[in-house]
């Protein structure tokens, strides 16, 4: 596991969310503030809200693709296609390794709270669930396609 995978494992347990967790685990490669890769990355957590939409884990590790090799040209539709077909080959691989990147199919099966409230950090929760992987998992592939 990379320093990246191991950090936002960390993060995880540390009780932030899983966007926030792999966001905030390359501070060093985005420059962000932690404060604000955090809040930046709040609202994505649980699938988007608790929502159960895309794993959380998988949009922060979107976002520091985003950042660390997005395009900002509007008209420049070379780098808008490549940067796409990063994030595609990211998808790809993700749902590979775990089945899916839809946060309710990697949960399935995981007795969990109904509604988004979230849920109380206990072991028993990290026990039940795969999303402290999850969050290393996505932080390893994004490290090693950014050749961290």
């Amino acid at each position: 596991m990379s320093e990246y995978g191991k950090r936002a494992e960390e993060l995880f347990t540390d009780g932030y969310n899983c966007a926030q967790a792999v966001l905030c685990a390359f501070e060093d490669v985005t420059g962000m503030e932690h404060s604000t890769a955090a809040a930046v990355a709040s609202s994505f957590g649980g699938g988007i809200g608790r929502m159960r939409e895309v794993c959380g884990a998988v949009s922060g590790a979107v976002m520091v693709l985003g950042i660390a090799k997005g395009y900002t040209d509007p008209k420049d539709p070379v780098s808008k296609w490549n940067h796409y077909r990063l994030v595609q080959e990211f998808m790809r691989r993700f749902r590979e390794e775990n089945g899916s990147y839809i946060c309710r199919e990697l949960l399935s099966g995981v007795d969990s709270t109904k509604g988004g409230d979230p849920e109380e950090r206990t072991p028993q929760y990290y026990k039940k669930r795969p999303c402290r992987e999850l969050v290393g998992c996505a932080a390893d592939i994004a490290a090693e396609m950014l050749a961290l």
